[in-house]
């Protein structure tokens, strides 16, 4: 059974604060990255967010589709304990998304003109 991953960023991109919504899906043998861009105004909370997520879900721009092929490995509960708490210090969204919203805006351009 294939898993669908998704993960929603939330960080201070002056002047706003920026929400990065990514989601991975398994497609054909290839890890395929969407993502789709936020903008918040002040910062908002917890409850705000997941509102937001849930009233505005089916309403996102998600980017085309990019091979993110992740490594698979069990790693020990401890360690992933970790791991998550570095990766809430850490701010800004992942090489991959970025890459997936910068493609998403080429393509807007190319509309445009």
């Amino acid at each position: 059974m294939d898993k669908i991953q998704s993960s929603f960023t939330v960080f201070f991109e002056d002047p706003f604060w920026v929400g990065i919504f990514e989601r991975r899906q398994p497609h054909k043998g290839q890890d395929l990255l969407t993502a789709a861009k936020v903008t918040f105004g002040a910062q908002p909370t917890d409850a705000q967010v997941y509102v937001y997520l849930l009233e505005h879900y089916h309403q996102l721009r998600f980017s085309p589709p990019v091979d993110a092929k992740r490594p698979h490995a069990v790693h020990n509960p401890k360690r992933m304990q970790r791991q998550i708490q570095r990766s809430l210090r850490c701010q800004g969204g992942s090489t991959k998304s970025q890459q997936a919203l910068a493609l998403m805006r080429q393509q807007d351009h190319r509309h445009k003109q």
